[in-house]
């Protein structure tokens, strides 16, 4: 019952509509259903591949909440900054980075986007302002800050976009930051990517306040809840929210609630939710949903959309391809990109 009363929160337009109207161009209809479809792709083959024992470590899949990312790459700035936390393989590909160094990440070669020192939960990309996936709880919402709070004193009009899940709102750390983005008003925008479940433990077990954007009100922050099974609903949240940093006015939180269709890492027995739950959100996938108004408005013939899939699919394959003839790192980068100062005093006495 608990997790049908998270559910039962979403707005009504997360219902298949039968005459889907388009609210955004055709451009930007396409261009989500393409990213989506690669985050897709990429995850499922990545899923695949972990079972395959190709690469080890932790992995934590992003299936079915796609429409977040997406969403929010489209209302942004290039210029804009992005963080999140170890489920991140899925914002850089929004961001555009090329899925051939993320898939080299995973396998810990050299040519990967952390040069394969990183691995699944440490993705990272400057050239397209990926601040980085972060394997700490919570750790990303204070330096995402920090990185809002670099934006306003050099004086851009760039935003910090600081993403978490559900259970990492549980962070002291959250509360202090709040309260001085608030204070100095940045421009930081916090999406709780809200899948309703923090590992294997629902909202309603954690906390006695279930609609999480009631958080930000005690700092006065402006806070909404935002279906996340729909790029339009993100899309119109996070540009908002953007306009109103941008303008000075400081932070937004946002709780956008989604659903993962996989558990919470490959390691999840999925023992806490039921099948009917599950087959339920599947029902609001959000590639469906922009697939139904391409068609319906007949932008793409089926064989555009079938070359679609086959480009999608030959990205994939040939990120796996790139990945397994990287090399791996030599033994000396266990020392490269280590942050040292020469000059602190307790090296120079030692």
């Amino acid at each position: 019952m608990a997790e049908k009363s998270a559910t039962s929160k979403l707005s009504s337009s997360t219902k298949k509509s039968n005459t889907p109207k388009p609210k955004f161009s055709k451009e930007t209809y396409v261009k989500w259903y393409t990213d989506m479809l690669l985050i897709r792709r990429f995850e499922e083959k990545t899923g695949q591949l972990y079972i395959q024992q190709k690469f080890g470590g932790f992995c934590h899949l992003y299936i079915g909440q796609e429409a977040i990312v997406v969403g929010t790459a489209s209302a942004c700035r290039a210029s804009d900054k992005h963080m999140t936390a170890y489920r991140d393989h899925a914002h850089p590909i929004a961001l555009g980075t090329n899925p051939r160094v993320l898939m080299a990440e995973l396998y810990g070669r050299t040519t990967g986007c952390s040069k394969g020192k990183g691995g699944s939960m440490h993705f990272f990309d400057k050239e397209k302002n990926f601040m980085g996936g972060h394997g700490i709880v919570g750790a990303q919402i204070a330096m995402g800050t920090g990185v809002a709070f670099a934006e306003q004193y050099n004086g851009t009009e760039n935003v910090a976009v600081v993403s978490m899940g559900d259970g990492a709102v549980r962070q002291g750390a959250l509360h202090e930051t709040f309260n001085m983005a608030m204070l100095w008003k940045l421009p930081v925008i916090y999406i709780i990517e809200n899948n309703n479940y923090a590992m294997g433990t629902s909202v309603e077990r954690t906390t006695n306040v279930t609609d999480l954007s009631k958080i930000g009100l005690s700092y006065e922050m402006p806070s909404k809840i935002v279906n996340g099974m729909r790029p339009e609903d993100v899309h119109d949240a996070i540009e908002e929210a953007a306009n109103r940093a941008r303008r000075g006015d400081g932070p937004t939180l946002l709780d956008i609630r989604t659903y993962r269709y996989k558990g919470h890492s490959m390691s999840d027995p999925q023992k806490y939710r039921s099948k009917d739950e599950v087959n339920e959100w599947i029902d609001k996938d959000p590639i469906d949903h922009v697939l139904e108004i391409i068609k319906a408005n007949k932008w793409l013939t089926e064989k555009e959309l079938e070359a679609i899939d086959v480009w999608v699919k030959k990205e994939v394959d040939e990120s796996v391809e790139f990945a397994e003839k990287s090399p791996y790192p030599e033994a000396h980068e266990l020392y490269e990109d280590v942050y040292t100062q020469t000059d602190y005093p307790y090296i120079k006495e030692y």
